[in-house]
């Protein structure tokens, strides 16, 4: 392995996210050079020098093996993480180290938790520092796919084979370049839409920018305390509801239905689950709620239902609604959709949609052998036949997933943390989504945590967000080199 060549391309991810701590520091000038324009300026220094470096000193080389490949990964994102905590570090406030380390690693994982108490205090600056930390991660694991399909695209095949789904591999048949641009082309055109619209119905200039970076991304970072009820507008609640649903499916199926190229969108099953998933769990919710007395009226009960499903299965956990205090059967569909969340080839986490369905039409099949021993029952795909090799890989990961989640919970339970509180936060974690159930619901915020789980619990928020095997893979020796 090549620890320099490695460290190069680590040193451009840094510079990214240096210019995007420089535009936060100018937004702090526009906003009248706030407390925070001085650790921005500075932390963009710091990790802009540190990221020059490498390109001073290491020569280049496209080409990177396996294992190289799989390091670049993962520590991309922790560089990035760390370097992500000093503009709240050096600006203070709630920021301690330990905070810090959270509110970085939450933003690039696009999970959207906060410790947080009082976000409004924060100056605009730092405000957009947190909201582009989202904007990096959101679109940042898939920009590390076509950095490496640029130099080998064999290996990256090979290092996603368990994570991404049939469905996804077949939406990016496009060339390098033209991926890049279709991936940069759907995410920058679908925000710059959402921010005009946004302003259209009242947002300002500034709320509308960071609210659409945190849809976009299905980060969930607000700039209010209330999150999207603090703007009272059912308007502005529908448009955000609209571009959550969008920004859950598969980028290669949006640019290809807007391009004309085919209809994948509307004969998708894939998208056909996920869309009838949270319409479903819309309909169930909004009934349980009328009648247990929640709601009094239709559409109150219809709306923030379907605003809660939507954001939870999106994983971008903006909310209208104080869901702690739901009945426990509304409680119950959103526990499962944090843990079904929305597609894969999108910015969001959790087990994902197209794993869900390849269970379902498993069971499905399991159930016909049953019926009929002698019948070659095969499972499918729209027209495809899926192998036994990724449906083993699909019932591997959930159950993989499931067990960690397990894991994490127990380990909250040793702090006396809630046994509901415990497994909804340790399965928000892990799928990204942001607010649990219970005392960490979607008006909460994560303070109350003991730092020692500050410090560590992030690592599920990086296992969720590199789907597990790519945090594994970095610890595990490869004797066939």
């Amino acid at each position: 392995m090549r620890p320099g060549l490695i460290v190069r391309y680590i040193s451009f991810v840094l510079l990214i996210n240096a210019a995007f701590m420089l535009l936060s520091a100018l937004v702090s000038v526009f906003d009248g050079i706030g407390s925070d324009f001085f650790p921005l300026l500075l932390s963009s220094f710091i990790t802009f020098t540190v990221g020059c470096f490498p390109f001073i000193f290491v020569p280049k080389n496209p080409h990177l093996n396996n294992k190289e490949i799989n390091v670049f990964v993962v520590l991309a994102w922790f560089m990035s993480c760390v370097f992500g905590t000093l503009p709240y570090v050096l600006w203070g406030g709630e920021f301690n180290v330990a905070n810090a380390w959270f509110e970085s690693v939450s933003g690039f994982t696009t999970t959207g938790a906060t410790i947080l108490t009082d976000i409004e205090s924060l100056p605009h600056g730092l405000l957009f520092w947190r909201s582009s930390t989202h904007y990096i991660g959101g679109i940042g694991i898939v920009l590390f796919a076509v950095l490496v399909l640029q130099s080998q695209y064999t290996t990256q095949v090979r290092l996603t084979n368990a994570e991404v789904s049939l469905l996804a591999k077949d939406n990016f048949h496009f060339k390098a370049q033209q991926l890049l641009r279709v991936i940069v082309s759907v995410y920058i055109g679908i925000t710059i839409i959402l921010t005009l619209l946004l302003m259209l119905f009242g947002m300002s200039l500034f709320d509308a920018i960071n609210h659409a970076l945190s849809t976009v991304a299905t980060g969930g970072f607000s700039t209010k305390n209330g999150s999207i009820s603090s703007f009272n507008s059912v308007p502005v609640g529908i448009i955000i509801m609209i571009f959550m649903i969008i920004s859950g499916m598969h980028f290669g199926i949006i640019y290809s239905t807007i391009t004309g190229r085919t209809k994948a969108m509307f004969h998708s099953p894939i998208i056909r689950f996920y869309l009838a998933s949270m319409g479903i769990c819309t309909i169930i919710v909004t009934t349980n709620l009328l009648l247990n007395g929640n709601y009094s009226d239709f559409f109150d009960a219809f709306y923030n239902s379907a605003f809660q499903v939507v954001a939870i299965t999106s994983t971008t956990g903006f909310a209208t609604a104080d869901t702690t205090i739901w009945h426990p059967v509304a409680m119950c569909v959103l526990i499962y959709l944090s843990a079904q969340c929305a597609c894969a080839g999108s910015t969001s986490g959790g087990i994902k949609v197209d794993r869900i369905y390849i269970l379902w039409r498993s069971i499905v099949a399991q159930l016909k052998i049953r019926q009929h021993p002698n019948a070659i029952v095969s499972v499918r795909l729209a027209n495809n036949v899926i192998d036994s090799g990724r449906v083993s890989s699909a019932m591997t990961y959930i159950s993989l997933y499931l067990f960690i989640v397990f894991v994490a919970t127990f380990i909250l339970s040793m702090f006396n943390i809630d046994l509901l509180s415990g497994f909804t936060t340790s399965l928000a974690f892990m799928g990204n989504v942001g607010p649990g159930i219970g005392e960490y619901g979607s008006f909460g915020n994560y303070a109350a945590l003991p730092d020692i789980i500050k410090f560590t619990y992030p690592i599920f928020m990086l296992l969720g967000r590199l789907e597990i095997y790519a945090l594994f893979l970095l610890f595990l020796h490869d004797k066939h080199r």
